[in-house]
């Protein structure tokens, strides 16, 4: 092959171990991970980045981008900068928030068009499954969606409503068709309906409007709905620790199902939330220490198969201080690694961790298999971290279109110093470069 670039570091995360190594590149793809000390290639430029780690680019399955239709609340050229500037090389867009809403080819193609110029990182898109667009279930599969969202309860927006049980059993049938994957913000809508509604600024009231057994049992309801269709299916952004132990005993069983958590799970509790702070708002909320402890427990068992952001922003107008009619959103795109980061080292776990959850997972649940890891034959997609180095979050340095954010002021450890894609630096030390991202397919 002809190399064009080498990175070299002290310490390389590779699917054997983290190690000293060179990382030769050719054509945007890695030609091999040589010792430290190889030989540069004739031609090729080599960029030695000293004892920074050289992770694998991150790969975020889950982020609301909101283009078209709601730019002002985010967009391809924002979303894809801050994730560039996180460390993330390759997002999956959700299907809702957008108007329209990815739930036909015809949709989809316009989201890709508007997509096209303004990705800084690659880009892939979820569909969206509807009580009324069975028929264009296939059809989207066909057009390369990496799968299909829906609610079990609403979901804040008229234009995607919820599937009951009849209607999700109907869309699972269709997709187990053709073995695809079903992705479920899983809240049964009856806990919801008896849950206490108390408008107003208290964290307590809001959290009380959510309980644990709305997602228990929704989880509980998906697994049998897998299991009786032989259906693959995979719960969002768990938020509840309770329903673990269902999820892995359903495993065991052979029920195909998979799990993720989000960075606001595992680094922020209902403890620290002041009142009227719905910055923090999110659905399922954000719950108590406790909880935390025992979500980290599933990711160290393997029970949670990824970290992913659910980045899900909105004008600061909607973040009003009743946590009842606030819109419910996390903005993290650009500070997930560095979050999770600081919390793993607290917690004992490493950075070879951290590539698992936060790369090779989602990579592996979309199907990503030039993603995801330092090996030959993938793509040269990587993220440069500082480990050691800390920073304050200023809201100021975030390339989100809103700069809300529930991490305002926290002192982090992790700072991402250049992010690669297919060998080309796209991100390095805040500074951006243009437009290189590619819009992905299943499969392709």
């Amino acid at each position: 092959m002809d190399v064009n670039l080498v990175l070299r570091s002290t310490r390389v995360i590779t699917p054997e171990g983290t190690r000293p190594a060179s990382i030769a590149v050719s054509g945007g793809t890695i030609a091999a991970v040589l010792p430290y000390e190889a030989e540069v290639p004739a031609g090729a430029r080599l960029e030695d980045v000293g004892d920074n780690v050289v992770l694998p680019g991150l790969v975020d399955t889950h982020v609301h981008v909101n283009d078209p239709g709601r730019t002002e609340w985010e967009g391809f050229w924002t979303a894809t900068r801050a994730a560039a500037a996180g460390g993330i090389t390759t997002l999956l867009d959700m299907p809702l928030n957008s108007l329209p809403p990815t739930t036909t080819v015809e949709n989809l193609r316009v989201k890709q068009e508007v997509a096209r110029a303004k990705a800084h990182v690659d880009v892939g898109f979820w569909g969206g499954a509807l009580p009324d667009n069975v028929k264009d279930l296939r059809p989207l599969h066909d057009a390369g969606v990496f799968g299909f969202k829906c609610f079990l309860s609403p979901s804040g927006v008229e234009e995607f409503p919820e599937l009951d049980q009849e209607r999700l059993a109907t869309s699972l049938a269709e997709i187990s068709g053709f073995d695809g994957l079903m992705i479920v913000h899983a809240e049964d809508p009856h806990h919801l309906a008896a849950a206490p509604q108390r408008p107003g600024g208290a964290y307590a009231d809001f959290l009380a409007s959510r309980p644990r057994d709305a997602e228990n049992t929704a989880i509980e309801n998906l697994i049998n709905q897998a299991r009786r269709l032989d259906a693959r299916v995979h719960v969002l952004h768990l938020s509840s620790s309770d329903a673990l132990p269902a999820i892995a005993a359903a495993r065991a069983e052979g029920v195909k199902i998979t799990v993720e958590s989000c960075p606001h799970f595992l680094t922020l509790t209902a403890e620290e939330i002041p009142d009227g702070a719905t910055e923090f708002k999110c659905c399922p909320p954000i719950r108590e220490a406790v909880n935390q402890d025992a979500l980290w427990q599933g990711l160290a068992d393997g029970t949670i198969d990824c970290i992913v952001s659910d980045h899900s922003p909105s004008t600061a107008d909607l973040k009003t201080p009743d946590f009842a009619s606030a819109w419910g959103g996390i903005s993290s795109l650009q500070l997930g690694l560095p979050a999770i980061w600081t919390e793993a080292r607290r917690r004992g776990f490493d950075l070879t961790d951290v590539v698992r959850w936060m790369s090779e997972g989602p990579a592996r649940l979309a199907g990503l298999t030039r993603k995801g890891a330092i090996e030959a034959g993938r793509d040269a997609d990587f993220a440069v971290l500082a480990p050691e180095a800390t920073f304050t979050v200023d809201p100021a340095d975030l390339q989100h279109r809103n700069r809300i954010t529930a991490y305002a002021g926290k002192t982090l450890h992790g700072v991402v110093t250049s992010t690669w894609l297919r060998g080309e630096r796209i991100a390095d030390n805040g500074t951006l470069a243009e437009p290189s991202g590619r819009l992905l397919e299943r499969n392709n």
